[in-house]
């Protein structure tokens, strides 16, 4: 188990409230293409723009290009969102996706970069230009509530928003500008290069909670970030990426761009890690040695790689290059999209991509498969670029509709219960090559809750009714693994047993069986027992909860993705009880996390009294208490017909 499972993860489009069209209006989904109104879409709490608007000048908070300029610094040269709207942004096109010479770029800075790398791009993909397609809308249409549920919703609401006020002043207490706050002990990380992690990443829950002045506090401390220093050996390109280029786009698109700095500082970080693509194949150097190669060095991509952090680079990419104009960013991730859609129905389990990624050769060659850690958001991220892209390129609907199949087939699977509970989990395979067959372990990860909220928008976008029920039983899978935890709350990995038969009745007897399987374990308590005796002391001595068949890792780290499926699948059925269902979360996740100042990660989900580990993730603040501020909130507050979620 790895020591940060959070590196794995993509997850979550953590944090990323990314604007497409410019603040928060509605977004007209059957608008002609010609409706150059604005709109947006948000990934994972940050905000992307409607893909029908022409230029990026209607993001500008007034029509006064000079009013604009006035809050760019000098230094920071042009504002690129003033670029002419006639201007292409690339030459006459050629090749498959219209590639084209790389344009002079207007900051000498860039132009240096882009002609020192040892592996220059002769002509970039540009971002598509064919008119945006109609996407169906995916939130319910709510009537007016009832004064008594309006009042326990706003009593909710403002316990949410209380508890990010109480870690937020404990951060900018005890760890102002550090990446993350040590919620015990008041110290503080630099684990994701001392940029300030936590500052960016919860920009755009600052905005959402109307937390103005906390945002103006944290947007002037960010114009201190230099991106020149860092304080890591090795960049993780994907969680800075995710924590870093997410928290300023989607605060900055949110905002309505009032704070041109934070796109300033995002361009600056997007230059950067744009080195890491400068390989033989353009396939991006995911544990990057930036210093090594900024000093002149030529790298090649890891012969084993992790696919998320390969294929999880797409939304804040491409959100870059719509804000910027700068086509390279969408060259960047579009190379990685062609190799995933050439490699889609080669792999072991055709249809999905393993875990593991020979991004050198383009090759996959593993034969692990999850929806879990370390692949999780090359899926997820699916359906959020083609509604990024305003479904302007049928790849990703191609390759999303592609995975359906092999994952409920394979993956997908209904756990053995005692309530008979009507749910499904995703867990893992390996499959055995020589006898073409697939051996699913039927762990479950708490990363994987993100599926049920994917397949519900999955099933809205791209006409698939039928996969509505398969999103409410993983949701409904992640609810019910909250609900029986001695705690009430679902541990990082655990495994239970699969039903034989669409009947599924409970079998304690099969159930003890399996644990004491799993457990394999002989020792002075248990020689001389049954199975089932075995199996029964095994239960009780590591406190499973009845169906759970082992507890691999019973930590909880403040992570988002099960509320995020419960907020999305609230929003799509306006069904009260998951409204419910996350205050039950929330008040048992306060209950055991809670310090004296913020919230911390907990050791064990079972135990009487929780040991609490002196961590507070970045991502409790920008995504977790995010969506429990959402679903609590007025229904039209990040609407799904306004933002991608």
């Amino acid at each position: 188990m790895p020591a940060n499972v959070r590196e794995l993860r993509m997850g979550p489009l953590n944090n990323l409230v990314y604007s497409v069209g410019g603040g928060p209006q509605p977004l007209n989904r059957s608008r002609p293409h010609n409706d150059t109104s604005q709109a947006s879409v948000i990934v994972r709490s940050r905000v992307f723009r409607n893909p029908a608007t022409p230029t990026l000048a209607p993001f500008l908070p007034s029509d006064d290009p000079q009013q604009h300029l006035s809050n760019v610094s000098p230094a920071a040269g042009p504002d690129p969102r003033l670029a002419p709207p006639a201007k292409p942004l690339v030459q006459e096109p050629i090749g498959d996706h219209g590639e084209t010479e790389p344009v002079p770029s207007q900051s000498p800075a860039a132009e240096a970069k882009l002609n020192s790398q040892h592996y220059p791009v002769k002509s970039l993909i540009p971002l598509p230009t064919n008119a945006p397609v109609s996407i169906p809308k995916i939130q319910h249409i709510f009537s007016s509530e009832a004064l008594g549920d309006k009042a326990e919703r706003e009593n909710r609401l403002a316990a949410v928003k209380a508890s990010f006020v109480r870690s937020w002043g404990a951060y900018k207490k005890y760890a102002w500008k550090k990446d993350e706050l040590a919620p015990i002990s008041g110290g503080h990380s630099t684990i994701w290069g001392g940029w300030g992690a936590t500052l960016v990443d919860a920009l755009d829950t600052l905005w959402l909670m109307d937390l103005k002045e906390d945002y103006e506090d944290a947007v002037k401390a960010v114009d201190e970030i230099d991106f020149s220093t860092i304080q890591l050996e090795q960049l993780n390109v994907f969680e800075t990426t995710i924590r870093y280029l997410g928290g300023f786009l989607g605060a900055y698109d949110l905002s309505g761009g009032k704070h041109p700095i934070l796109l300033k500082k995002a361009k600056d970080l997007g230059d950067l890690l744009y080195g890491a693509f400068d390989t033989p194949n353009r396939m991006p150097v995911t544990r990057w040695r930036w210093e090594e190669w900024r000093k002149g060095a030529k790298q090649e991509a890891q012969e084993s790689s992790l696919v998320a952090e390969v294929g999880s680079l797409t939304l804040e990419f491409t959100r870059l290059a719509q804000l910027t104009g700068d086509a390279k960013f969408y060259d960047a991730i579009q190379r990685i999209t062609d190799v995933l859609d050439r490699e889609q129905n080669r792999t072991a389990l055709p249809g999905l991509w393993p875990v593991i990624m020979d991004a050198k050769e383009g090759k996959f060659t593993d034969v692990g498969f999850t929806l879990g850690g370390m692949a999780d958001s090359t899926y997820e991220y699916l359906p959020k670029e083609h509604m990024l892209l305003g479904g302007t390129n049928p790849q990703y609907k191609k390759m999303y509709e592609a995975t359906m199949t092999p994952v409920q087939k394979h993956i997908f699977f209904r756990p053995m219960t005692p309530d008979h509970a009507d749910i499904l989990f995703p867990t893992g395979v390996r499959v055995n090559t020589n006898a073409n067959q697939t051996v699913p372990d039927y762990k479950i990860q708490h990363l994987g809750c993100f599926t049920g909220g994917m397949v519900g928008i999955g099933a809205k976008i791209f006409d698939r009714p039928d996969d509505l029920r398969t999103a409410r039983q993983l949701v409904d899978g992640c609810i019910w693994a909250y609900n029986h935890t001695q705690n009430g709350i679902m541990p990082e990995i655990f495994a239970m047993a699969p039903c034989i038969d669409e009947e599924c009745k409970w079998d304690e007897e099969k159930w003890l069986k399996i644990v004491a399987i799993r457990y394999d374990r002989i020792d002075r308590f248990t020689e001389g027992m049954s199975d089932e005796e075995k199996g029964r002391w095994i239960a009780e001595d590591q406190r499973l909860p009845v169906g759970f068949t082992s507890l691999t890792d019973s930590r909880y780290i403040l992570r988002p993705e099960a509320i995020e499926s419960v907020f999305i699948f609230y929003r799509m059925t306006g069904e009260k009880k998951y409204q419910d269902a996350a205050w039950r979360m929330f008040q048992a996740i306060e209950n055991c996390t809670r310090t004296d100042f913020a919230n911390a990660a907990i050791d064990d989900v079972t135990a009487e009294h929780p040991v609490k580990d002196d961590r507070m993730e970045s991502f409790w603040m920008a995504e977790t208490l995010k969506y429990f501020y959402a679903i609590f909130a007025d229904p039209q507050v990040l609407s799904l017909d306004d933002y991608v979620l």
